[in-house]
């Protein structure tokens, strides 16, 4: 549960004055204030948003009861070619404003671009995004990830995605690693590696 003062977040993909996946970024709107907030009304995301016509942007919207803020960030995606697994007992099943243990954790591991999260004994999410990998057959993403992100959502509706569970140890049997989020849609890594805390390392 959480109380009124705490901002939830939706970070939308706006080019060329067109919003992206706007449908699946309103029903987890919905949903996230029905179940923190008991909220019987509807925030129309459509109606207040009001996207830059040039440019490529992160539409950045706060809320709880009722919108509280919207901003229209230019975007340049992250480079990504080194990244770490590390162990977290972090919870983080709704879109928060504040990600300060998110942050805390890739911070703590400066010496990678970014981390994969190991819950439970099996791979999880990115700091920014969900996980998916190649098998030689299909693309598989953790039937247990921290968030259920909104592109992640419409890749499994459209048929693109399988849920599993992945483990670090099988690593070595995926061939192609991608990340997923809004603003990076689906993104297939290259030239990239992956190491644990063991010192294991797995190159795609």
């Amino acid at each position: 549960m959480t109380d009124n003062t705490s901002l939830l977040l939706e970070t939308i993909k706006i080019e060329e004055g067109k919003v992206f996946n706007l449908d699946y970024h309103q029903q987890r709107c919905d949903f996230s204030r029905s179940k923190l907030l008991q909220s019987k009304d509807k925030l129309d995301l459509s109606a207040a948003i009001h996207p830059p016509h040039k440019g490529l942007y992160r539409c950045r919207i706060l809320y709880n009861t009722k919108i509280r803020s919207i901003e229209y960030i230019p975007y340049t995606p992250k480079k990504i070619s080194t990244l770490k697994i590390i162990s977290s007992n972090l919870e983080y099943a709704f879109k928060y404003a504040k990600r300060e243990t998110l942050d805390s954790l890739l911070h703590t591991h400066a010496d990678v671009d970014e981390i994969i999260i190991e819950k439970d004994g099996y791979l999880t999410d990115t700091s920014i995004a969900n996980i998916a990998l190649y098998d030689g057959e299909k693309w598989i993403t953790p039937s247990r990830p921290l968030l259920q992100g909104t592109m992640r959502a419409k890749l499994i509706d459209d048929g693109l995605l399988t849920l599993g569970d992945i483990k670090k140890e099988h690593l070595s049997k995926y061939t192609q690693v991608a990340l997923m989020n809004a603003m990076l849609g689906f993104k297939i890594l290259t030239d990239i590696s992956i190491q644990d805390i063991k010192g294991n390392r797995y190159d795609y």
